[in-house]
């Protein structure tokens, strides 16, 4: 029989993370622990409102397998138990740390992946007005950051870029608009970011609203996120996107991640690796996909004013990966 642990966790930004759908001074996350003849496995989650989460409704779908997790649930009966998620992603994600621990292995090897020493990670700057978030670009750049995340609404779009790029001007730049604009001057914006040397545009039309990229040329590609869950999502992304941003919570866990990278690949997209604000666990659990990604953005943990321990190493811009780091 295995233990089973679950509970909510609120960790503080040390700074607050503005988007285009709010502005957030915590993060709050869900964790299971599992354990089993001495071996514990732990997983993380970050509910999000966006798609119909809650701390509250995460945790009862998770307590209602609470019970056949004791009875050792393995993970390819919790894909059928569960819809892809933050509650799946949590349970997935410590069975597959029980797992490796078992095994005395860590989730490159099981996943049959080589872990680099160092990964260049995206580090996002969240929505302000045009002189501080270049001053937050600037500040990246001097502390090493070569790869920038910025978080743009439905204002001030050409102000806050120019900007940017006047204070960075040899920094890799992504934007995300997170569902923020509409369909009517898209091309012009998308000529903007092209014309400024904006490497990838990042989901900026409502999921609902993804036929207006049918057949709609544009000169950098555009990645799904809020419009890309599983591998179900594929289909309808064919002549709209050139990449898929995959996360955990969104997929619910490593084991349908893998799964819709695979697809994803074998369709012609190219791969995105993001995170919610999460810890170190969070991150930990998608390490095995980042060698596959044009781009990994896995600054989550770099926003709490302290993450869990075991943390992984950061500096500004890069992720530090040693054999027990990557195994957690």
């Amino acid at each position: 029989m295995r233990s089973v642990k679950i509970y909510p966790e609120a960790w503080p930004l040390h700074t607050p993370f503005v988007i285009a759908r709010g502005s957030r001074t915590e993060t709050g996350v869900v964790v299971v622990e599992l354990e089993q003849d001495g071996v514990k496995g732990i997983g993380e989650a970050t509910p999000y409102p966006r798609y119909g989460e809650s701390e509250a409704s995460v945790l009862a779908q998770i307590a209602s397998l609470q019970s056949q997790l004791e009875e050792g649930m393995s993970r390819e009966a919790l894909q059928l138990a569960l819809p892809a998620g933050a509650a799946r992603n949590a349970i997935d994600s410590a069975l597959w740390h029980l797992a490796a621990q078992q095994r005395g292995e860590d989730l490159w090897q099981m996943t049959q992946q080589l872990a680099p020493k160092q990964m260049i990670t995206a580090q996002t700057i969240s929505i302000d007005m045009p002189e501080a978030m270049a001053s937050s670009a600037l500040a990246l750049w001097q502390n090493g950051a070569r790869l920038l995340k910025i978080k743009m609404d439905d204002h001030f779009i050409t102000e806050r870029l120019m900007a940017i790029r006047a204070a960075v001007p040899e920094a890799t730049l992504i934007v995300d608009a997170n569902e923020s604009w509409h369909g009517e001057g898209l091309a012009a914006r998308c000529q903007l970011l092209a014309d400024l040397g904006i490497a990838m545009l990042e989901q900026p039309l409502p999921a609902d609203q993804d036929e207006a990229l049918a057949n709609f040329i544009h000169p950098l590609p555009i990645c799904a996120d809020e419009s890309c869950h599983t591998r179900e999502s594929l289909p309808a992304l064919r002549g709209r996107y050139e990449m898929i941003n995959i996360k955990l919570d969104k997929t619910g866990g490593l084991t349908e991640a893998l799964a819709l990278a695979d697809a994803a690949q074998a369709a012609g997209f190219g791969l995105m690796l993001g995170c919610m604000l999460c810890t170190s666990r969070a991150i930990r659990a998608a390490l095995p996909l980042a060698t596959r990604a044009t781009w990994a953005d896995l600054d989550g943990p770099t926003w709490l004013a302290v993450d869990a321990e075991p943390a992984l190493r950061f500096t500004s811009g890069v992720l530090h990966l040693t054999p027990a780091s990557a195994a957690g």
